[in-house]
């Protein structure tokens, strides 16, 4: 049965990400996810061919993360393309296959230092696309953002400095552990990395790869084949970007929107892996 927290903060410190876990709505969506999750890992597919749903859950979680920055390519097109540098919209897809095939290889290195883990999946990301001194590192002061999403400009970009405070934030909230659900986790990483925008290109798929991170490192999704992207693109840019906002609000009521829908989103991630499962077992995959 799949886990759903991440592990517990020192004794003594506070755990603020356990304060959003007991939002309103928000303990029934984790309970939903959790409930998704056993389902999938339960199938009788996985026993035998959980590396091969793996590896279908990447393709389509990368080709969906693309979708949510612009490149709304068919799963068809992803499988047969494999320059992924012709223009922008490969590159845009190139990035998020990259970006999801790495997110796996980082686990270790996100437990110790996700600074340094989301400058990594900034490096695979931009495959020498961007401007060789601002690959992997956080922007600087006067460096522009490039927003992939349309909609994203509606988000103010905060300045570097505050950036660089909020993300060695979130990464001592990380070291410490929370008792908070990884739903939780996940959604909080996610919104803030989206907002914050730390790099100059490519943040939507570095965000999207970083949940994926604290699914598999939590122990609710081990072998990473709940792809939460498909969900997020199956429910629309509009509303990604409508409960976004709700997270940059603050309020409860907004974060506790921003989690409901990476809930949702999760489970539709689930379900994409359960179809992946039946056409498996019926030999149609």
């Amino acid at each position: 049965m799949a886990t759903n927290a991440a592990p517990s903060p020192a004794p003594g410190q506070a755990d603020p990400l356990a304060v959003l876990a007991a939002l309103p709505g928000v303990p029934d969506a984790v309970e939903s996810v959790r409930q998704a999750v056993d389902r999938v890992y339960g199938h009788r597919v996985m026993r035998r061919r959980a590396g091969e749903v793996a590896s279908e859950a990447a393709l389509r979680g990368a080709r969906a993360s693309a979708a949510l920055s612009g490149a709304d390519w068919s799963l068809e097109e992803v499988r047969r393309r494999s320059d992924f540098s012709a223009d922008d919209q490969s590159r845009t897809v190139g990035a998020a296959l990259r970006v999801t095939a790495e997110a796996g290889q980082l686990l270790s290195v996100w437990r110790q230092s996700p600074v340094q883990a989301l400058a990594r999946l900034h490096l695979i990301a931009a495959g020498g696309v961007a401007d060789e001194p601002t690959v992997g590192r956080p922007r600087l002061a006067g460096e522009p953002v490039v927003d992939e999403t349309v909609g994203f400009e509606q988000i103010p970009v905060p300045e570097p400095s505050e950036v660089a405070a909020r993300v060695d934030g979130l990464a001592e909230l990380l070291r410490a552990g929370s008792t908070a659900p990884a739903l939780v986790v996940g959604a909080v990483v996610h919104g803030e990395l989206l907002c914050l925008r730390p790099f100059g290109s490519f943040n939507g798929p570095v965000a999207r790869a970083a949940e994926r991170i604290v699914l598999v490192g939590s122990g609710l999704d081990p072998k990473s084949i709940c792809p939460a992207e498909v969900g997020h693109a199956e429910l629309g840019l509009a509303g990604y970007l409508k409960a976004l906002e709700g997270y940059a609000s603050g309020t409860p009521e907004g974060m506790a929107e921003w989690i409901g829908h990476c809930g949702r989103a999760l489970e539709l991630g689930v379900r994409e892996s359960v179809a992946v499962c039946e056409a498996m077992q019926r030999g149609a995959a």
